[in-house]
């Protein structure tokens, strides 16, 4: 039976419920609406409105609130609702959820998870449509993670859930819909560890959240041209898999980091920053982005000129440094 990541996430966090009765879960129209996507859908009818309720439209004091409540004990998941709507509980996950444990010398920790629903593809306005990844991955304390299949989307929440850790869980809202056969074991890697998709020779995509489906699919149009692309799945943003990532790219001698994020100051500088750094002397050729572009969120009929498609992947791609014969300074 084909599950959705909507439905992997929704039970998610039923078997949380189930599981621990110190999980809460709330946030903006989780509780009656069952959420704008419906992953926390009959949550509330079935758990009560103890566990899974509606909170005001204040994101800060959601955040603020979940912190409070992780002091004493629980383990709340909140949501965010959409991406940019989590900007107002910025400074609360910035000097408070990320630095309590160190702030109290280890007395205290926050286990709770700040669900995200993030980035594009689905048509929305401004402040439906962010990628917000870096400004998380940035600061210190914070677990990031983002499941680029159903089958992460179940695995990696339960983990965050049971983590002692804050976690900011951002959910690929262009991947809601799509499904896959899902194990309800929690029998995948660990929460902080990178995956190879899908094995190649050649070249390894990096890729994480809603670009893993694109570097897939891009995997196979490469081998039209010859290529034997391998991609890599994050899945942890912060922690990062070094073991993994550089195993591949080592292998390959070539890579490509995709993220719908603008380029400049983006979450792939990094990443193009800790390969180069470890596999120097294996690289054929420099690692290279594809990105989204350095603008504001476009307009829904727009968004196809700012999202990485498998078209700008293969291009750059073919920019790799492929001929044998060296190149000549001066030449």
């Amino acid at each position: 039976m084909t599950t959705t990541m909507a439905q992997a996430l929704n039970a998610a966090l039923r078997d949380a419920l189930k599981d621990d009765d110190r999980v809460l879960v709330f946030g903006e129209d989780v509780g009656t609406l069952g959420g704008v996507f419906r992953v926390t859908d009959g949550i509330t009818a079935d758990f009560g409105e103890d566990r899974c309720f509606d909170t005001p439209l204040a994101e800060s004091g959601i955040v603020g609130f979940a912190v409070g409540m992780a002091m004493g004990g629980f383990r709340p998941v909140v949501e965010m609702q959409f991406d940019a709507f989590a900007y107002p509980a910025f400074e609360q996950i910035t000097s408070h959820v990320a630095k309590l444990r160190n702030r109290t010398r280890g007395a205290l920790s926050l286990p709770m998870v700040i669900r995200i629903p993030y980035a594009g593809g689905i048509g929305g306005v401004e402040h439906h449509c962010d990628s917000s990844e870096a400004y998380y991955t940035h600061t210190p304390g914070l677990r990031v993670v983002t499941p680029g299949t159903a089958q992460d989307a179940y695995d990696l929440l339960r983990d965050a859930i049971q983590s002692p850790d804050p976690v900011v869980f951002l959910e690929p809202k262009a991947r809601y819909w799509s499904g896959e056969e899902v194990s309800f074991t929690r029998s995948g890697p660990a929460m902080d560890r990178a995956v190879v998709r899908r094995q190649g020779k050649d070249v390894t995509l990096i890729a994480y959240g809603p670009m893993v489906a694109t570097a897939l699919e891009t995997a196979e149009a490469a081998t039209a041209e010859g290529w034997d692309v391998e991609v890599v799945d994050l899945r942890s943003l912060s922690p990062f898999d070094d073991e993994t990532v550089t195993a591949s790219v080592r292998r390959t001698g070539r890579a490509v980091v995709v993220h719908e994020a603008a380029g400049f100051g983006g979450y792939g500088a990094e990443v193009v920053a800790r390969v180069t750094e470890q596999c120097f002397h294996q690289l054929h050729a420099p690692v290279l982005r594809v990105t989204g572009l350095d603008i504001p969120y476009p307009a829904p009929k727009l968004e196809r000129h700012t999202l990485p498609d498998v078209d700008r992947i293969l291009d750059t791609i073919a920019r790799l440094q492929w001929a044998d014969t060296p190149v000549v300074a001066g030449a």
